[in-house]
């Protein structure tokens, strides 16, 4: 069939741009993903190298012993825990130490990065200022 026939052939039934762009309907250097990450790169010569450190390692426990199934219903009742609080994560990590620092004389007020926290938000992404915080 000639360039012609062809043309007219597509202008007869019609053309369906609405249909999606896939793999199969693109050219050969066309890759769609479909949400997973490449493990590797394709060289000018179209030729794919996989690379060890972007492929996915799972690391799974072995669960022969275990009583869990894997499942848990929607019909379970809710938990008896409490929720954690910013106030009770710092009462349990941190004010034991600071406490016992006061208690022996060696408490100092711009030393605080000894007990995890910090001076300053200088550089960071949220400031973090009784303001942004969550009533």
């Amino acid at each position: 069939m000639g360039v012609l026939s062809t043309l007219v052939r597509g202008l007869v039934r019609g053309a369906d741009r609405t249909a999606e762009f896939t793999s199969k309907r693109g050219p050969k250097t066309f890759y769609k993903s479909r949400g997973a990450m490449p493990t590797g790169v394709v060289t000018c010569s179209r030729k794919f190298i996989p690379i060890r450190e972007m492929i996915p390692e799972f690391v799974v426990p072995r669960l022969e012993g275990c009583r869990l199934k894997a499942y848990v219903s929607y019909k379970t009742p809710p938990g008896t825990e409490e929720r954690e609080t910013p106030e009770r994560l710092f009462a349990r990590a941190v004010a034991p130490q600071i406490m016992k620092d006061i208690e022996a004389g060696a408490f100092d007020k711009d030393q605080l990065e000894k007990y995890g926290l910090e001076k300053t938000q200088e550089g960071k992404l949220f400031k973090l200022y009784p303001r942004n915080f969550v009533r």
